[in-house]
């Protein structure tokens, strides 16, 4: 009796190990698939090549990100030194009924360097001055015309 339940056992187990060893297959073939190429390969193997093309992608975005870091700085140094701020403020020069042709000129950077130009009109004769300015100073002496110029052109900021 004993031999018979552990030979019926054996017969189930068998079964049951015929049964699981049908569904691996099945999963197995279920995980194959065909790639672009015609390659067969398992899902394990597409994950592992997905991986490896998705680092080397990443890597790749790194250097790109580091590329643009790099010209971003330079156009901010460049950018430094251009005209952001100006005023222009006309007035009449001579007291004279002119219109106010004359004018000064103030076309400065983002720190506050650049220039102050006067353009002194009169009858007979025009006359250009340029004064250079720093840091929002500049060591000549500013007609008042020059220094409404320059304030304002502070405070226009960019």
């Amino acid at each position: 009796m004993i031999a018979i339940a552990a030979g019926a056992l054996a017969v189930v187990a068998l079964l049951a190990f015929a049964l699981l060893a049908r569904r691996l297959r099945r999963l197995r073939a279920a995980q194959q698939l065909i790639a672009g190429d015609g390659d067969q390969r398992t899902l394990a193997e597409h994950a592992t090549d997905l991986e490896r093309r998705l680092a080397a992608l990443g890597q790749e975005v790194e250097r790109s990100v580091s590329g643009l870091e790099t010209r971003d700085a330079d156009l901010d140094q460049r950018l430094g030194g251009a005209i952001t701020q100006f005023s222009v403020i006309r007035y009449d020069a001579m007291g004279e009924m002119t219109g106010h042709q004359s004018s000064s000129i103030a076309l400065l950077d983002s720190h506050g360097t650049g220039m102050v130009l006067s353009s002194i009109l009169h009858r007979e004769q025009a006359r250009l001055y340029v004064k250079p300015v720093i840091a929002g100073r500049s060591e000549f002496d500013l007609s008042p015309e020059e220094r409404e110029a320059l304030d304002t052109a502070m405070g226009s900021g960019p």
